[in-house]
């Protein structure tokens, strides 16, 4: 029930004497539509026990005559006055006809010109009066006494006074009056309700506003403010500061504010904001004026963040491990590593001589990775000048330097947030910048050129060297706390002369994929079959050769073979095949490795050979030390002495 009452307007019905029975008798026809109380006051008590109402403060006055004006003009709820009906006038007047010879009609205010042009019309002589004030009504009807009028006609304090003066009166409201009055306080009272419950919905709304925001009228005096603004700007009290002045509640704003519509920045209380200002609609009026403000951080924030979307296509990892072809038992380790490391977020350092696969291993173990769904951002240390590197993994603000993009630029760090960082030839990376790509492994956090606030990052970094960094931190041209940082995890790729067993599966694959992009290749090496038969009397003399540029150079190589081959003849009915002198004849810097069987140096001496050479590398890279060693190859210490002894 206290639902049903909280959800009706409230009405009070102020008035005395027969207004106010008049209001009693109504009153109860509005039980089930309103909230309707009859307040047997007037004037100033009126109006003090209106604002003093907290809980059960009404929505809507009626009230009559002076009575209502008095309250109009002094009370904070809307004020419906009575006003009297033609046929109001009419009726009390041909009553008061009946009772007495001069009659007087007396209203609140100016008699309106539609009653005197009645009066006119019909030729009716009356007296009409009208009064301001209580005091001017009751002047005003002893006046009229003494004019010799025998009848008033007017509301209720004037029908009163006339009484006590000893003349007849006419009440002039009728029951039709003040039920119009009351209808027209349920509109009022209902179109205040929904403005008050939009006004509740956009406050709520302007709450939960992650930005600050106020909002101002013409002369500067605040409408309303969110929670998130009169925060920063220290305000404890938002009832209180709406209605004043915004640069009296807040002073620290003056001069910080846009001037004209539009953007600006600015500290407040030492935080920067972006400070939007535009203009505040106001049908027609004198307009206001709306001011947003965003913390400049957030801004970044957001601006990184769209800018890691946008850039989502560019840093993707296209290897899976299932692309690193081999089955020998060094490139197995190397698999079975990367599977086990992709479950950490440690840093790893992988070691390998130019073109074995390295970036190849890192995409790999990214995709396997929780991070797999972001970024794989990977920079040449070698490959950038001192100057541009720093910009290009750090970032940087705008201003920074000559010619520094509008607006500043996220580095590379940056960009691989929540994603992994792929740092190719760490050890070509200069002393300078090593000190602040530590910090940044150590803090997770990196600061750009030219800006004192650190953004925080998520990133997994994974390193790769083909240099001995243990001579390097020896010679003092790289750190040592940087590569103890980087040198958690470790996978040593084994360089191609290491694992002859995986050259012919290599350039099959490689001539597989020449013949994906060229058609008449295609046509000439069909299959995988095709491929692997055509290699397959040329395996003896890639195995024997170094490969000093590894898997890139065999690459190189294949490339090669596949711009002859859609050119060889072949006889009718036989399958396309390559020979020795074919292979010379594509790639002659083979010819000095040309072996037989008479050759002193036998395939399985060699492959002992380039696999002691690979674990020296690994032994130099770790600083000697073999445990390590033995845990990055996966070996035992026995086999490690066994290959460091290997004929050579």
């Amino acid at each position: 029930m206290q639902t049903e009452t909280a959800s009706r307007p409230r009405i009070w019905a102020v008035g005395i004497s027969r207004l106010r029975d008049l209001f009693i008798d109504i009153a109860g026809a509005y039980a089930d539509r309103a909230e309707l109380d009859v307040v047997p006051l007037g004037y100033e008590d009126a109006a003090n026990s209106i604002e003093g109402a907290r809980d059960e403060r009404p929505d809507v006055v009626v009230a009559g005559g002076s009575n209502g004006a008095y309250l109009k003009s002094r009370v904070s709820v809307p004020v419906v006055v009575i006003s009297p009906t033609g046929f109001d006038v009419m009726h009390a007047l041909t009553k008061a006809r009946r009772e007495g010879a001069s009659v007087a009609l007396v209203t609140h205010g100016d008699t309106p010109a539609e009653i005197r042009r009645f009066l006119a019309a019909y030729g009716i002589d009356m007296i009409c009066e009208s009064y301001r004030s209580a005091q001017d009504a009751e002047s005003l009807v002893l006046d009229l006494r003494d004019r010799g009028v025998d009848v008033v006609v007017g509301p209720g304090l004037v029908a009163d006074l006339a009484a006590d003066a000893g003349m007849s009166s006419v009440f002039l409201y009728s029951r039709t009056s003040v039920v119009a009055a009351f209808e027209t306080a349920l509109e009022v009272a209902q179109a205040m309700r929904r403005e008050v419950a939009r006004r509740n919905r956009l406050d709520n709304l302007l709450q939960h506003l992650r930005d600050g925001v106020v909002a101002v009228d013409a002369g500067g005096r605040i409408e309303a403010i969110n929670r998130r603004l009169a925060t920063a700007l220290g305000i404890a009290d938002v009832s209180r500061a709406v209605g004043r002045a915004l640069l009296d509640v807040a002073p620290e704003l003056d001069g910080v504010l846009p001037v004209a519509d539009g953007d600006v920045f600015g500290a407040v209380r030492g935080v920067s904001y972006a400070i939007h200002r535009g203009p505040l609609a106001s049908d027609g009026a004198a307009g206001g004026t709306i001011f947003t403000f965003q913390e400049s951080r957030a801004v970044e924030r957001l601006d990184r963040t769209l800018r890691s979307r946008q850039g989502a296509q560019e840093f993707v990892a296209r290897y899976r491990l299932e692309d690193v072809v081999g089955e020998s038992e060094s490139i197995e380790r190397v698999r079975a590593l990367v599977r086990r490391y992709a479950k950490s977020d440690a840093t790893v350092l992988i070691l390998g001589e130019s073109g074995t696969g390295k970036e190849m291993v890192a995409q790999s173990m990214h995709r396997l990775s929780r991070r797999k769904d972001f970024p794989f951002v990977a920079m040449n240390c070698g490959a950038f000048p001192e100057a541009l590197l720093e910009s290009e993994l750090f970032g940087y603000e705008e201003g920074a330097f000559t010619g520094a993009r509008k607006g500043g630029k996220a580095g590379l760090i940056e960009a691989a947030h929540r994603g992994t960082l792929f740092l190719d030839e760490i050890g070509e990376m200069p002393p300078s910048l090593q000190s602040r790509l530590l910090r940044v492994l150590q803090e997770r956090e990196v600061i750009r050129l030219g800006s004192t606030e650190p953004t925080r990052v998520d990133i997994r970094v994974i390193a790769a060297t083909h240099r001995t960094l243990a001579e390097g931190v020896a010679d003092g041209s790289f750190r040592a706390d940087l590569f103890y940082r980087i040198n958690i995890l470790s996978v040593a790729v084994p360089p191609l002369r290491a694992r002859s067993s995986d050259i012919l599966p290599l350039a099959t694959e490689l001539l597989m994929q020449a013949a994906r992009r060229d058609k008449a290749l295609a046509q000439r090496v069909p299959g995988r079959d095709d491929a692997a038969r055509l290699l397959a009397p040329l395996e003896q003399a890639l195995c024997v050769y170094p490969w000093p540029g590894n898997v890139r150079e065999l690459q190189n190589i294949v490339e090669r073979i596949a711009v002859e081959i859609p050119d060889m003849d072949v006889d009718t009915g036989q399958p396309l095949a390559l020979t020795l002198e074919d292979l010379l004849a594509i790639a002659p810097e083979l010819s000095e490795l040309r072996t037989d069987a008479s050759a002193d140096l036998s395939l399985r001496d060699l492959s002992r050979s380039v696999e002691a050479d690979q674990v020296r590398a690994t032994l130099a890279a770790f600083g000697g030390d073999r445990d390590a060693v033995c845990k990055a190859l996966g070996i035992s210490k026995t086999t490690l002495w066994r290959r460091l002894n290997a004929k050579r």
